[in-house]
């Protein structure tokens, strides 16, 4: 019955072609949730090291991290692959090598504990959003 309707349906308004920037073009794009992400692998970081001997705690924060660190990385892979285009490399020209450095210490974040690791984490994401801001404001 539905595959009828769609037919019908088809047949009288006809298929149009449709162009989205994305696979979902909602056209919503933030740097937030990787900003979110990035801080919070630098506190799972600073309280792992804080933990002393209590495995379950290490545990549980080397999850937290490791699960933050993807999601930073997930985001950061959207912004690149579908906000970023090609204008935005022209006036950005440094902008893959933000984004690539970005997307590997989301990784180094994940495998190591390490504060200076979280920190240039942290930083590089402020980067990215810099580089984000500029062309949303142009």
């Amino acid at each position: 019955m539905k595959y009828f309707f769609v037919r019908c349906l088809h047949a009288i308004i006809g298929r149009g072609v449709v162009f989205a920037h994305c696979d979902i073009p909602c056209g919503i794009y933030t740097t937030e949730q990787a900003i979110t992400a990035a801080r919070t692998v630098e506190v799972m970081v600073e309280k792992i090291q804080q933990a002393n001997d209590d495995a379950h705690a290490i545990a549980r924060y080397a999850a937290t991290k490791e699960r933050w660190a993807q999601i930073c990385k997930d985001e950061l892979c959207i912004l690149w692959a579908d906000f970023f285009k090609e204008e935005h490399l022209q006036s950005n020209p440094n902008l893959h090598t933000v984004l690539w450095k970005a997307v590997k210490l989301c990784s180094s974040n994940k495998r190591e504990v390490n504060t200076e690791l979280a920190k240039d984490l942290r930083t590089a994401v402020e980067e990215v959003d810099a580089l984000f801001q500029a062309v949303q404001s142009s």
